[in-house]
């Protein structure tokens, strides 16, 4: 008779067991790999997605309100370059929103570092070019737009049209 209880809890403890193991990690939709949870839209994306919100204010005439945007969009490219240590995009893009808030030193170190590993960058090029307008280099503007020559690319294009304003 003892065996037969035995028998029974241990049966029991068993189903339990792989019952409970089963129902604990399932979410709503039955799955029991919790990864998806921790995929979360990247600091590249958060800040690519700043820089266009900014370019939206700024075309609105809401100058506080685009600045905002690029100083956030500062922040995440930051944390970006961390994860991702001298992509050129991202310091691209470190370059671009330094300069739309107003400071072309910063934007100047970004560019440039950029341009130290991928000097053919066409758009590290083009925004390094539109900084040297921006602070009356017009020589240095127009040796970038060397560079942009041979792209055939609309970089080329605008640089080329705002050195010809100056």
């Amino acid at each position: 008779m003892i065996k037969k209880y035995l028998i029974l809890i241990f049966i029991t403890f068993l189903f339990y067991g792989a019952v409970y193991s089963a129902g604990n990690n399932n979410l709503s939709d039955g799955r029991e790999d919790l990864s998806h949870l921790a995929v979360k839209t990247t600091n590249f994306k958060k800040g690519y997605n700043a820089v266009e919100q900014a370019k939206k204010y700024a075309k609105k005439g809401k100058i506080d309100k685009s600045k905002k945007r690029f100083n956030d969009a500062i922040k995440f490219f930051t944390l970006a370059n961390e994860e991702n240590i001298n992509d050129p995009d991202i310091l691209n893009y470190l370059g671009y929103s330094f300069r739309k808030i107003g400071d072309f030193a910063m934007a100047e170190i970004y560019y440039e570092q950029g341009l130290e590993i991928d000097p053919q960058h066409i758009r590290l090029n083009e925004y390094l070019g539109e900084l040297y307008l921006e602070t009356n280099r017009v020589d240095k503007a127009k040796e970038i737009l060397k560079v942009l020559k041979n792209c055939k690319c609309d970089e080329y294009e605008a640089l080329k049209d705002l050195i010809s304003k100056y």
